[in-house]
């Protein structure tokens, strides 16, 4: 969500088949617009190829009876605690994208797109049209602009499944 801007609930009913590796971009099932086109980043992408393919979802529960996770705020709670972040809430995460995006100057009506807001004048309702390469030109930046701040070397040029690493 942080790397994404998507709603918790969106990210958890992600499927194999919303994610274009070919296209780089990302169908996220909105509940505004129906669905819309987003970046596939190329961490998130990273991050996505190592993850198991056991059903449809991309994250998948054995426990769970309609086959994805359903209640990640007790992990992420558990998580928070053990890296002592108190008080960070998974549509938190989704807050300090919009917030972080400001640092990069990144066009409002951009950020909008991608978390799926509304346009909120009649130029951008009518007139502005930004394909998903446009979009990964601003959300890739934004992407490695995060990245380095939080310290993870990642050179998406040379990335691999499983070469990720945190960097102390």
């Amino acid at each position: 969500m942080l790397l994404t801007g998507a709603r918790p609930g969106e990210v958890i009913a992600l499927r194999w088949e919303d994610v274009n590796t070919q296209w780089h971009g990302l169908t996220i099932r909105d509940k505004v617009e129906g669905e819309r086109n987003i970046p596939l980043t190329p961490y998130v992408a990273n991050l996505l190829a190592v993850l198991p393919r056991s059903n449809q979802w991309l994250f998948s529960s054995a426990t769970s009876k309609i086959g994805h996770i359903t209640e990640p705020n007790t992990v992420h709670s558990t998580a928070c605690t053990v890296a002592g972040l108190e008080g960070l809430t998974l549509h938190g995460l989704r807050r300090y994208f919009k917030s972080l995006t400001e640092w990069l100057e990144m066009p409002a009506g951009v950020v909008a797109q991608i978390m799926g807001h509304k346009p909120s004048a009649t130029a951008e309702k009518h007139y502005t049209v930004r394909p998903l390469e446009l979009l990964a030109l601003h959300h890739n930046k934004t992407e490695a602009w995060v990245l380095e701040q939080a310290g993870i070397a990642f050179d998406p040029a040379t990335a691999g499944v499983g070469s990720l690493r945190v960097v102390a």
